[in-house]
């Protein structure tokens, strides 16, 4: 019997060894700080990443190893392009770029099979006059959930007070199926637009906020609507039921036909953060169904303060995944995030980011990452710490309201870079992994935590088979199977890819 009971134990050992892995492709070559790139994705069974070095861009394809098998040269590419966005499908990618020749700026789409080859000519979506040296993007790029429609739009800014709202919208074989030439009323001066999102049926969505005078809280809302087919946008009030709100969210649920609008909200101007609002609007009936306005407790302020107090507990949060689900509900997760240095703290009554909507042309950017990953090396000079800590997770049911909460507890920070504390999340469809560093012994080592969709956490010891000397850049991961995602790493300062298996 005790043979039996041995060999079960090694028998389960063994699966348990063998349920999780991790591979290492060689480390690049160069200065890291040069080297910007994009997990593109699996393609034809392949791992495609983008890699841009100087003006030579290129598309590395790994192995399931992480094993380089080739390195094609983007040779369709001009020399210098401004941004480059993908999309990836199973058998193929598209390649979306801008670049500038005299006064004209071009965007372009180009279809790459699996092994980083181009199929046929760059298409050319739409072109730009402008007359000066473009640094940064003019058009921005969305698409639907289940990737059958993809939208490019531009917004013409020039009038404070009224807004041109160029959209195209292509199919997933890029045809294009319109395109549009829209206003957007902006009277007050303090009026901004919230990040744009694409549905399932071919409608653009955004939201239009308007801020307090003189802060950056907001107190009204309006949902915008360009419906598919329609040459005119749809504008309607959103509720706010006199709160003030912060961080707002916009998120498509296809599966039931629903906009969930969510944020963080204050009950006076200054006041620090007190609930969480949520906004359900349904698609069918072109109308809010459900909102609600839910304070935050004690017990909820006290597991997720970290280093605040119970008054402020909330006021680092910041929203960075919803996730919807069949029944129509939805998963929330916010981290908090801060930093300090030598010329004091910042929090959030101070915004310490700015607005996170920085301008039209780029029109949504979260607290932290802000372009190129290496960009948070250039501190002028500064000495910043960084800090990530406590994870707030909610589940809310179809009605608005929070079926249970949890938190994720942890205390990361950094010294003059952030990019490797944060976190990665990896949805395997029965449970929401969330990954992580800590750090142990002055080594930053890789940790998960699971959440059940009933609420239970599960903390997972550290992920084993770690390579001593990899430092992995954990919130820059991409999910690539149902239960693997790629991570960018650095060894002895030098760019790699780690691709983890659960």
């Amino acid at each position: 019997m005790k043979r039996i009971i041995l060999l079960l134990l090694l028998s389960m050992s063994g699966y348990i060894l063998q349920a999780q892995k991790i591979a290492y492709s060689d480390p690049e070559g160069g200065d890291f700080r040069q080297n910007d790139f994009d997990i593109i994705g699996k393609v034809s069974g392949n791992i495609l990443i983008f890699q841009k070095q100087r003006n030579e861009n290129t598309i590395s394809i790994f192995d399931t190893d992480m094993k380089e098998k080739d390195r094609v040269l983007l040779k369709f590419l001009p020399d210098k392009i401004i941004n480059s966005d993908f999309i990836a499908y199973p058998d193929f990618c598209y390649m979306f770029y801008q670049y500038q020749k005299r006064n004209i700026i071009y965007a372009m789409a180009a279809k790459i099979d699996g092994n980083g080859k181009i199929v046929g000519e760059p298409i050319g979506m739409d072109t730009t006059e402008i007359g000066f040296l473009a640094a940064n993007k003019i058009y921005s790029l969305i698409n639907s959930d289940d990737k059958q429609y993809i939208g490019l739009f531009k917004i013409n800014s020039k009038n404070d007070e009224d807004f041109v709202l160029t959209t195209m919208l292509y199919n997933r074989s890029m045809e294009k199926v319109e395109k549009n030439h829209l206003h957007v009323p902006m009277p007050d001066r303090h009026d901004f637009l919230t990040e744009f999102q694409l549905t399932n049926t071919g409608n653009i969505i955004f939201l239009r906020a308007i801020q307090e005078s003189n802060n950056d809280k907001v107190h009204q809302l309006e949902l915008v609507q360009k419906k598919k087919g329609m040459d005119e946008l749809k504008t309607d009030v959103v509720n706010v039921r006199k709160v003030t709100l912060d961080d707002v969210r916009l998120k498509v649920d296809n599966y039931n036909n629903i906009y969930i609008i969510t944020s963080f909200f204050s009950k006076t101007t200054r006041d620090d953060i007190g609930g969480l609002y949520t906004a359900m609007w349904n698609v069918g009936v072109d109308s809010i169904t459900n909102v609600s306005l839910i304070n935050f407790d004690d017990d909820l302020r006290s597991l997720a303060k970290g280093d605040n107090n119970m008054k402020d507990a909330f006021n680092d949060y910041y929203i960075k995944n919803i996730i919807v689900r069949k029944d129509g509900g939805f998963l929330l997760a916010a981290e908090s995030l801060f930093s300090t240095g030598r010329s004091g703290g910042y929090n959030r009554l101070d915004y310490m980011y700015g607005s996170p909507f920085l301008s039209p042309m780029d029109y949504y950017m979260f607290p932290y990452g802000y372009g190129s990953p290496w960009s948070r090396y250039n501190n002028m000079g500064q000495s910043t710490r960084y800090n990530a800590q406590n994870i707030l997770v909610f589940s809310m049911d179809n009605t608005a309201n929070i079926s249970w909460t949890n938190v994720i507890s942890k205390n990361q920070y950094d010294d003059e870079t952030e990019a490797l504390i944060s976190y990665s999340l990896l949805n395997s469809g029965d449970q929401i992994h969330f990954l992580f560093n800590q750090q142990e012994k002055r080594m930053q080592l890789m940790t998960s935590q699971s959440i059940s969709p009933s609420g239970v956490l599960t903390r997972n010891p550290t992920l084993k088979n770690l390579s001593t000397g990899y430092e992995i850049m954990v919130r820059y991961g991409k999910q690539t199977g149902q239960r693997q995602i790629i991570f960018p790493c650095l060894y002895r300062n030098y760019l790699c890819f780690a691709r983890l298996d659960l």
